[in-house]
């Protein structure tokens, strides 16, 4: 049988809809049980033995860190790549869920004890791409082509996407992984469950963190004129570094500075030796973001120069995500299949967002066409009545340690839309 039209596209889904219970099932371990970036040892080991087992994909594994990949031929065609997350979050879970996780691990890149929990989704998304990957291989008799499913690791830090590049991800003298023509990818955010949307160009925001220390004085704090105080040099810096968005940016254009952690001194009456910050930077061109970057630098060794600082500052960038753009082209082609099968739940209107991604470390280096979309996880009747009462704002988001999707239907959306977005390319 061929398949010829978008209508055929939803009722090829109809028909081959795996048991969502067992994904449900899958859903309620995975939040169970979650790890953090650069451990999901165990979360990766349960993607590739579904994979390989259940599935019949072929597998790669420990792909820049834990990162596994699926691979499924299936005669001439296109390629498409299908992404989920791996990672957790550090945060201590405060749902009341049934299924809540409860642990605490040790986070080695500091060696502190943190609790862990999926607050961001990702669970979600492997459960729904798991699911989605059942769907096609069911169906293969009415496709063409070839399924590449990554499951990548530490997104939360930004850095998975860019170390599987940087692992050979496409290098076809390794990992033996076709090429995509296309990659596609989703997230579930604070919308009505069962709503997905998407829009072409700019996505999401360019991000980039800086570690910052202030180098002070220490003495008593009885003798101040014998010091440099460096939390006061690092409040004064706080603040001069808010005037970079109303005072150096075209009202116009979107820039987000944020301190997000400022660290100094262990007591009242001692004036410490140093000040730490962390700074969070958030634009949506490359202009912006070097102009900011600039501004920033400039304005932190200028307050240490008016404080007497004894030496320079340490301005430390600890990582980055880069801006996440859809393809007009390839999200025009996704656009009208999920028009088609989501109806009046679909829109292109999806709003450009300051949070950030590393999607596009996949697809930058070879130029690949991506798609990225947002769909829903907040309880219908919950969405209404907060919108009705102007109280969205207090719906728990991503990163909350309250953030509980409601499973269904969020998992038979987010599987849809991957299976929908992949057979627009196969069929």
């Amino acid at each position: 049988m061929e398949v010829t039209d978008s209508s055929s596209i939803s009722k090829l889904i109809a028909d081959y809809i795996p048991d969502m219970s067992r994904y449900e099932a899958l859903y309620r371990t995975l939040h169970t049980n979650p790890e953090l970036s650069l451990q999901e040892k165990e979360t990766a080991n349960a993607v590739a033995t579904c994979l390989k087992t259940l599935l019949g994909f072929e597998v790669r594994t420990h792909i820049g860190g834990y990162g596994v990949v699926g691979i499924l031929k299936n005669g001439p065609g296109r390629t498409v790549l299908l992404r989920a997350e791996l990672d957790a979050l550090p945060v201590l879970e405060r749902t009341g869920l049934e299924f809540a996780s409860s642990k605490s691990v040790l986070d080695l890149s500091d060696n502190i004890v943190k609790p862990v929990m999926h607050a961001c989704g990702h669970d979600l998304h492997i459960a729904s791409l798991l699911a989605a990957s059942e769907l096609l291989s069911k169906s293969r008799g009415f496709w063409s082509g070839t399924i590449v499913v990554l499951f990548q690791p530490n997104e939360e830090r930004g850095a998975g996407a860019q170390a599987m590049v940087d692992d050979g991800l496409f290098d076809a003298t390794r990992h033996h992984i076709p090429i995509p023509d296309v990659a596609l990818g989703g997230h579930v955010m604070p919308m009505k469950a069962g709503t997905i949307k998407t829009r072409k160009g700019v996505m999401g925001s360019a991000a980039d963190s800086l570690l910052v220390t202030l180098y002070g004085r220490g003495g008593h704090g009885s003798r101040p004129h014998t010091a440099v105080d460096p939390v006061v040099l690092a409040s004064s810096t706080v603040m001069k570094l808010q005037t970079i968005v109303s005072r150096e940016t075209d009202p116009r254009e979107t820039v987000v500075v944020t301190v997000g952690s400022l660290h100094a001194g262990s007591a009242a009456n001692i004036i410490s030796d140093e000040a730490e910050l962390q700074i969070n930077i958030r634009t949506f061109s490359s202009q912006a973001r070097q102009k900011v970057r600039e501004a920033v630098e400039r304005i932190i060794d200028a307050e240490c120069r008016a404080f007497g600082s004894p030496k320079p500052p340490l301005i430390r960038h600890i990582g980055s995500f880069p801006l996440l753009y859809n393809d007009e082209a390839a999200t025009e082609v996704v656009s009208r299949e999920m028009k088609n099968h989501f109806g009046g739940n679909f829109d292109t209107d999806a709003t450009i967002s300051t949070g950030s991604e590393d999607f596009a470390n996949l697809t930058s280096p070879l130029s690949i066409p991506s798609v990225f979309w947002n769909y829903g996880g907040i309880n219908a009747q919950q969405w209404d009545n907060a919108v009705q009462n102007g109280r969205v704002e207090d719906i728990p988001g991503n990163h909350s340690s309250f953030f509980a999707p409601v499973i269904q239907p969020t998992l038979m959306t987010g599987t849809e839309a991957y299976a929908t977005a992949a057979l627009a390319y196969l069929i």
